[in-house]
């Protein structure tokens, strides 16, 4: 699997200040899929998941992609192959958070990381679960 490639540089500003410069150089890569069954309630709460949507409900999916706006395509194909509740897309890091049943939940993940795949090429990591 195609690594994403971070340069960090530190250069001097004049005055002994260092400024850090970080430039991420993304590949076409799903780094995390990943699925916790049955999570505490406190989970949904430090997410900032919606309390009357989300406690009910039995999995939280969690992705993490590059390049990053990919996240916003993952969260059409989530909603239009699963019955699960969007929780976040951000369209800057790449992150995909939904929750649903469990079995709506992996099916939205695995829809996702078969039509990255296999239709935009992108490397694939596996599913976990806890």
């Amino acid at each position: 699997m195609e690594k994403n490639k971070f340069a960090n540089a530190m250069i001097e500003a004049g005055e002994g200040k260092i400024r850090i410069i970080e430039e991420s150089v993304p590949g076409k890569q799903v780094t995390l899929a990943h699925v916790i069954a049955a999570p505490d309630a406190i989970v949904y709460q430090k997410l900032g998941l919606n309390p009357a949507i989300d406690y009910s409900q039995a999995a939280i999916g969690i992705l993490s992609m590059s390049p990053p706006e990919i996240a916003v395509i993952a969260g059409d194909i989530a909603i239009k192959r699963a019955r699960i509740d969007m929780g976040f897309i951000d369209r800057f890091s790449g992150t995909l958070i939904f929750t649903g049943k469990i079995s709506e939940v992996k099916t939205a993940v695995e829809s996702i990381r078969s039509y990255l795949h296999r239709t935009m090429g992108f490397a694939i990591c596996e599913i976990t679960t806890t």
